[in-house]
């Protein structure tokens, strides 16, 4: 008998988020893509707006991206709405006196009072979790706002491998949120699925997935798998949501349809999908945000010492 699917007003389906409370729409507004240099400020608007009418409430973000912007756009789609959505941005910082800078400039951009879930950005660096929580790091600044009332629950994310996540699942601090790539091609390469995937569900801790497409949509440019292919799979797994990069109302449109109209994939089929691609994903050559840098933020290449080539 098919277990009856929870939908919010708009009928999209909600899974619970990890131990928080909240539950949210089982795909999420990626906020790394509905700022690109071809969408204006108004169309940005309206993505948000469609995106909420229709039921897709997770918002995500980073303080980062397009150097603010992203953040902008959202505080003004936001006005009047706040309280319609489950908003998550992160913080690149990993000291504590620029981390509260930068949720300060946060808060400030997205024009609210508190953040629902607040994340250490691409943690993507073996020493990262090390610099998060020696003294005066960053963490200092999460649990400080999370008692302010600033913040509401704290998480990570980070795509590069699976054993990095683990320096951080490692530490003893209870994590609401983990953000990383979950798609039919890790299931062959550093995987997050098998590795960590398991850990945050017997932890209680929010799983939310990433790069389903690829990152730059290569599964289906290069693969020749379709979205609905990638999107099912995913949410096949046992995440809360799946963040899905916007450009456009025709990908919104997309994306909310399969949501909409989501049932899990059966094992045979989830098997004969990995098979088709096992042969083209056991080296990450199209994982570039494992196997290249082509994904690597500039603010955290600085951050460690890389030299940034001109």
């Amino acid at each position: 008998m098919t277990q009856e699917v929870e939908r919010n007003n708009a009928g999209l389906p909600v899974r619970e988020l990890g131990k928080t409370g909240l539950k949210v729409s089982i795909v999420g507004f990626g906020g790394g893509n509905f700022v690109r240099p071809h969408i204006d400020e108004t169309m940005s608007i309206r993505l948000v707006h469609t995106a909420i009418d229709a039921g897709m409430t997770f918002m995500d973000n980073a303080f980062e991206y397009a150097d603010g912007e992203a953040e902008r756009r959202m505080g003004l789609a936001l006005k009047g709405r706040r309280d319609q959505v489950t908003l998550m941005t992160k913080v690149c910082a990993r000291d504590r006196k620029t981390a509260q800078a930068e949720l300060e400039e946060s808060l400030r951009r997205l024009q609210t009072d508190v953040i629902d879930i607040w994340q250490f950005h691409e943690v993507n660096y073996d020493s990262d979790a090390d610099w998060i929580f020696r003294a005066d790091g960053a963490i200092e600044a999460a649990v400080a706002a999370r008692q302010a009332g600033k913040i509401r629950f704290i998480g990570f994310t980070g795509h590069k491998s699976p054993h990095i996540l683990q320096k951080m699942l490692d530490q003893d601090f209870a994590w609401d949120t983990c953000q990383m790539p979950i798609n039919v091609l890790d299931a062959h390469y550093r995987s997050f699925q098998r590795e960590i995937l398991p850990q945050l569900n017997a932890r209680g801790i929010g799983a939310i997935g990433m790069k389903s497409l690829g990152g730059l949509g290569q599964f289906i440019t290069d693969l020749r798998l379709t979205a609905q292919q990638c999107r099912r799979y995913s949410l096949t797994l046992p995440i809360s949501t799946l963040v899905c990069g916007i450009e456009s109302l025709e990908n919104l449109a997309q994306d909310l349809a399969i949501a909409r109209d989501f049932e899990p994939m059966a094992a045979e089929e989830q098997q004969a999908l990995l098979g088709s691609v096992e042969e083209e994903a056991g080296d990450g050559r199209y994982e570039y945000f494992k196997s290249t840098q082509l994904f690597d933020s500039k603010y955290h290449r600085q951050q460690h010492g890389f030299t940034i080539p001109n």
